[in-house]
C-alpha cells in the first residue's frame, strides 16, 4: 500500500450527512439510489452499493461520513454526487457513522 501526504488527505472534503430516501433503480440489484442531506438545504443524490444485504427501510435515516467533492459520476443513469464511506468485509458495506449527535455538514479531520 502505498502513503499519501497530508497534503493530499486535507483535499477531501468529508463530512457527516444523513441519508433521507432510497429507493431501487430498475435492473440492479447491488445498488440504490439515495438522497443525503449536508444540512444548510444541500442535499444529494449517491449511489448506494450494497443493496443486496440491506432493506431500503434500513439505510433511511442513518447517519453516514461522506467524501462530498469527488467528481460526479453516472451510474445507471443516477449522477452520484457524493461517496458514502464504508468498511468492506467481503463485500458488504459497513457505513461508516458517529455515535452522538452531530450536526449535518459537519467536517471530519
Amino acid at each position: 500500500m502505498s502513503t499519501i501526504i497530508y497534503d493530499d488527505f486535507a483535499k477531501l472534503d468529508i463530512r457527516v450527512a444523513k441519508v433521507i430516501a432510497t429507493e431501487t433503480i430498475e435492473g440492479k440489484s447491488r445498488i440504490i439510489k439515495g438522497r443525503i442531506d449536508l444540512g444548510d438545504d444541500d442535499q444529494r443524490d449517491v449511489i448506494i452499493g450494497g443493496a443486496q444485504y440491506y432493506q431500503l427501510e434500513d439505510i433511511v435515516g442513518k447517519t453516514v461520513i461522506v467524501i462530498v467533492n469527488l467528481e460526479p459520476k453516472k451510474i445507471a443513469g443516477v449522477e452520484s454526487n457524493v461517496m458514502l464511506l464504508a468498511a468492506d468485509v467481503d463485500d458488504k458495506p459497513f457505513w461508516l457513522t458517529v455515535t452522538e449527535e452531530v450536526p449535518l455538514g459537519s467536517p471530519i479531520k
